[in-house]
């Protein structure tokens, strides 16, 4: 078996906890390695397009674009669903974990040119700027991880601002002052970027210098409202841990040990090669915002485990920022969702042996995104 396609369609507001229903499907046997997509539909909301209408849409632009991928098919179809919604409040938002580049169509996929009537990528030729967040205190190659963000957002052309060691307080402050002088910037901005690097807790808080908590959504609301952000992209990079499991992964390290002698696929972690796509208005994918606000539209965030486990990091830094840096430096010019898809394919090839036991582990990228063009952070 090669792929799987599963539409959960529910009255409004209740597809609120599909996640044991994903989690039961992508622990299949048969699946395993292979993309498994969830389409969670919403009916009868005003707010949210028909379960027919948004299958509709993506028949549509699959056979208008078939060599393009079903991230850029769903990109593409956001984008008209904004469009085609009264007062721009309709924002789905897709959830990856994928390690490759998926076409529903049997082809070979391949960039999308530029297309009349189609949107093709956001305009980053005005101002784009940066915000580094990082406790260093206890966190052993956290510094190597600041010193190459630093670097790419420098040949990325991001005006950077950079604070060390913030207490919880002073993460809700520093995004408070960044929104302000965004709102104030002499010059348009066209992106942002946020980059937050703390120890986690254990529903995925943030954990300042001082030892206290923030939550992360009220992080993310200050620039969801911001005004200078309407309608540009808004980046979110989180190197932190979202709980305390850890994955040992799924494949060969399982079979007894003769068996890894030999040239069998390496293991690759529980959580990868996950699509969801949520357009459903109230089943939101967080606690505190509703999905169908448009205070949500144009965000990507990248997490750097799945929810509910650790992210790991030793003393030369984390394999997340340090393969993200490498990967964007070497083709800034292609679109960013490709190269997150490669981000984490690097990232499920990883064994990482962390500090509870000499037994490897395995981590895996979540990225979630309801931006509406392809974005590109070099031209």
């Amino acid at each position: 078996m090669g792929c799987a396609i599963v539409a959960l369609v529910a009255p409004n507001g209740q597809l609120r906890h599909p996640g044991q229903l994903i989690w039961e499907l992508s622990r299949c046997e048969a699946l395993q390695g292979c993309p498994k997509v969830f389409l969670l539909l919403s009916s009868g909301s005003r707010a949210t397009p028909e379960p027919g209408a948004f299958l509709a849409g993506l028949r549509e632009l699959c056979g208008c674009f078939p060599h393009w991928s079903l991230v850029q098919l769903l990109t593409e179809l956001f984008c008209r669903m904004a469009k085609a919604s009264a007062g721009g409040t309709c924002c789905p938002i897709l959830q990856s974990s994928l390690r490759g580049t998926l076409c529903l169509r049997d082809v070979e996929p391949w960039m999308p040119e530029p297309v009349a009537g189609l949107s093709t990528q956001y305009d980053l030729s005005r101002a784009k700027v940066a915000l580094l967040l990082a406790v260093i205190q206890g966190r052993p190659g956290a510094q190597h991880d600041v010193e190459a963000l630093g670097r790419l957002c420098q040949t990325l052309g991001f005006e950077t601002t950079l604070r060390m060691d913030p207490t919880a307080q002073a993460f809700q402050k520093e995004l408070a002052q960044f929104r302000e002088q965004l709102d104030t910037h002499s010059s348009p901005v066209s992106c942002a970027l946020v980059a937050l690097m703390a120890h986690g807790g254990p529903q995925g808080q943030l954990v300042g210098a001082d030892g206290q908590e923030v939550q992360l959504e009220v992080l993310k609301q200050e620039l969801s409202h911001c005004r200078a952000l309407q309608d540009h992209p808004k980046i979110f990079l989180l190197q932190a841990c979202r709980g305390g499991n850890r994955d040992t992964g799924v494949g060969p390290t399982a079979l007894p040990w003769y068996w890894r002698w030999l040239q069998a696929p390496p293991a690759i972690p529980s959580h990868a090669d996950v699509l969801q796509i949520y357009a459903d208005a109230k089943g939101s994918l967080s606690r505190d915002s509703p999905l169908g606000s448009s205070d949500q539209a144009d965000i990507l965030t990248v997490y750097s485990a799945a929810e509910g486990y650790v992210a790991y990091r030793d003393e030369k830094g984390s394999d997340f920022i340090q393969t993200l840096v490498e990967v964007l430096q070497a083709n800034p010019g292609r679109d960013l969702m490709e190269l997150l898809t490669e981000v984490n394919r690097q990232i499920c090839e990883h064994d990482v042996l962390g500090p509870d036991g000499d037994e490897l582990r395995k981590a895996c990228l979540e990225i979630r995104s309801s931006l509406r063009h392809r974005l590109c952070l070099q031209a």
